[in-house]
């Protein structure tokens, strides 16, 4: 069953994973949004995230933080934050920020659930 939460669809694959299809854009108009849908999630005991990022065209440093607050939360739970189907624009930032080294990449939502479950 997939919920939307303003610009959020967030798709469950199993019960400790989801994918969260981030939609046009993460940045400082929606980033609390994200960071509260992403936390209910994780009340429901949520601890692997796949952030799908193919219609994706704008990630500000606001959005990118939301993600790292995400990160810090289900790290000590063995949780884990992974991104999936990179568009160009958000790759440039994952490039330039250094992400890379952070969050592990696939190419699509599909190989991200073989490789998170």
């Amino acid at each position: 069953m997939e919920a939307t939460t303003m610009n959020f669809t967030i798709e469950p694959v199993t019960s400790e994973t989801v994918v969260i299809r981030i939609g046009k854009a993460l940045d400082f108009r929606n980033a609390a949004d994200f960071k509260a849908a992403a936390q209910t999630q994780v009340r429901a005991g949520i601890r692997s995230f796949i952030l799908d990022f193919t219609d994706t065209g704008i990630l500000d440093s606001t959005g990118l933080g939301s993600i790292f607050s995400l990160y810090r939360q289900v790290s000590p739970m063995n949780g884990q934050v992974v991104f999936a189907s990179v568009s160009r624009p958000v790759q440039v930032v994952v490039q330039l920020t250094r992400t890379y080294k952070v969050f592990r990449q696939f190419s699509t939502v599909e190989a991200a659930r073989k490789a998170v479950n």
